[in-house]
């Protein structure tokens, strides 16, 4: 059968050729420029178990390549640069389109090839870089060349779909990446709870039972009332929709109102309701707003972008029209090649926008767990730290790491030093930190088990959660104050803070900036300045917002 249905394809599509629907076809196939086939499938690790269904249908997610890698690279060097003339003159999402991504002859190719082989297209756009489809899985496996076989995972315990070798294409360029061709990695959520016997550490929080609130990461880290976040918006990274009465219960309970709408958006067909009795968990989706909202309450809108392909939810985040410069995302995934995502967070960085992600909740990078995308070079990774503050709604008192749970260390996947971490003073024989490759995190906030949560339509908790996940939507409302603070002056975004934190945490105003995190070890020991603990620190009121506006 499996024979027959290769054949009827073939024979389809060359009837396409002759009738002048499918040119494109006539080219030679084109090896893409990243990896898909999974190392537990090439060294046997994950044993074959059997074919997939042919009418099975699966979801795909095709990359288009940049144009002109290196014209980018050396925009953003420029754009980042404040001795340049082009220092930060951001790109609109249309400008990004025109100049480095796709040509329209190219993404209309791309559309015509997968109508031409049977696909339906369901969506993506030449601003996304990409083309979204359907298709069964003897139409992937024709069009691309390519087997889907069934793996059993002997370490999850579960089968996965994988494809057996590259995927090669029959277009007269090269596409960057063909996203869901497998289904081996789970996203996973980076909150935690907090361990059996443990006793609740929260004692100065305004929530119930001592626990804290949003609102009192506001008061510890901004300690001011002038910046709200007002005319910003915050777009979220979610691998599962949400419930908003979930996000209004936590609200009512708080005492406090919420004034920013919340927007979801499906970027592949994901659905936007999560409700528990379906087998959902929204609590980490719903402690991302809170915290967001905490920080900045006077946004105009929080996006909820909600989907299950990775490249679908960075295309969308990096193209959405009203275009959100603050996003946040506290998932982990991993990519069977961890370059595939980085054209998004180029074009991210070169827009202005800040993408803030979690550096995770297992201690030490070097424990072995995935840190994808904690290490990408132009991402913020935001550790974790154990927050005392002076009272309910007041300043911060004191800070250390939140030892030993707080992610941080070296790239794994040996992605290299950036130019900023290279600047003399960063790297110390105290921090341990390399000199050759990517450290993290760059920044961090409160992690320990000390919040208030409402999630699952169910008894909100108090002091059970915590990890970077609340940490790093903290960060995410805290520069959007900073971009509030721009805007009122008349001045550009701050973007991807990275090249600016490092020389400003070198300079004499650091602890006017963040607060200095000493204390903690989480396998890398918490230093003076920067560390692979906790980074540069948390921040301290609204001096690394006026340094980062130039006030």
């Amino acid at each position: 059968k499996a024979v027959i249905r290769k054949l009827t394809v073939v024979l389809l599509t060359i009837v396409a050729m002759v009738l002048g629907a499918n040119i494109v076809c006539l080219a030679q196939p084109q090896s893409l420029m990243t990896r898909h086939v999974r190392d537990v499938t090439l060294n046997a690790q994950a044993p074959f178990v059997g074919l997939l269904p042919a009418a099975q249908s699966i979801r795909l997610d095709v990359v288009l390549a940049v144009r002109d890698q290196e014209g980018l690279d050396s925009f953003l060097k420029e754009v980042y640069d404040p001795s340049n003339q082009a220092y930060r003159r951001f790109l609109t999402v249309d400008q990004f389109t025109e100049t480095f991504g796709p040509s329209q002859k190219d993404y209309d190719a791309v559309i015509e090839f997968a109508k031409a082989n049977g696909f339906t297209v369901t969506g993506g756009s030449r601003d996304a870089m990409d083309v979204q489809l359907k298709g069964s899985v003897a139409t992937i496996e024709t069009a691309f060349h390519v087997n889907i076989g069934l793996y059993h995972d002997p370490v999850a315990n579960r089968d996965f779909y994988a494809p057996d070798r590259e995927p090669t294409v029959d277009l007269p360029f090269q596409l960057w990446h063909i996203s869901g061709l497998d289904n081996y990695s789970i996203p996973r959520p980076e909150f935690v709870g907090r361990p059996p016997g443990m006793k609740p550490p929260a004692v100065t929080g305004s929530c119930p039972q001592q626990s804290f609130c949003g609102s009192d990461m506001r008061a510890a880290y901004y300690e001011g009332t002038a910046l709200t976040g007002k005319g910003q918006n915050i777009g979220l990274l979610e691998f599962a929709g949400f419930d908003i009465a979930d996000v209004n219960t936590y609200y009512k309970n708080a005492k406090e109102k919420r004034t920013a709408a919340v927007k979801g958006i499906s970027t592949d067909g994901t659905p936007l309701k999560c409700l528990y009795s379906k087998g959902c968990d929204d609590t980490e989706q719903t402690l991302d707003i809170t915290q967001s909202l905490g920080m900045a309450p006077g946004v105009a809108t929080v996006y909820m972008y909600v989907g299950s392909i990775d490249t679908a939810l960075l295309g969308s985040m990096s193209s959405h029209k009203p275009l959100p410069l603050n996003l946040s995302s506290s998932w982990n995934w991993t990519p069977v090649d961890p370059k595939t995502d980085d054209p998004y967070f180029e074009k991210m960085a070169s827009q202005g926008q800040s993408f803030l992600k979690g550096a995770g909740d297992g201690g030490s990078w070097q424990n072995g767990y995935n840190v994808w995308p904690d290490e990408s070079d132009y991402v913020i990774a935001v550790g974790g730290t154990d927050l005392t503050t002076k009272g309910p709604g007041k300043g911060w008192a004191s800070e250390v790491g939140w030892s030993p749970d707080g992610g941080g260390g070296i790239s794994p996947d040996g992605i290299p030093i950036p130019s900023w971490q290279k600047l003399k003073g960063v790297i110390t024989k105290a921090n341990e930190g390399s000199t050759k490759y990517r450290n993290g995190p760059d920044v961090s906030a409160n992690a320990n088990f000390t919040f208030y949560v409402c999630a699952d339509q169910t008894t909100c908790t108090a002091n059970v959660y915590g990890g970077v996940s609340f940490a790093t939507p903290m960060w995410a409302g805290y520069i959007a104050l900073a971009n509030q603070q721009a805007a009122a002056h008349g001045d550009k975004p701050p973007g991807f803070i990275n090249p600016a934190i490092y020389p400003l945490g070198l300079g004499k105003t650091y602890h006017t900036l963040f607060h200095d995190i000493t204390s903690g070890n989480n396998g890398y020991p918490a230093t003076r300045g920067y560390d692979l603990d906790s980074g540069w620190g948390s921040p301290n009121t609204d001096g690394l917002i006026n340094a980062l506006t130039k006030k």
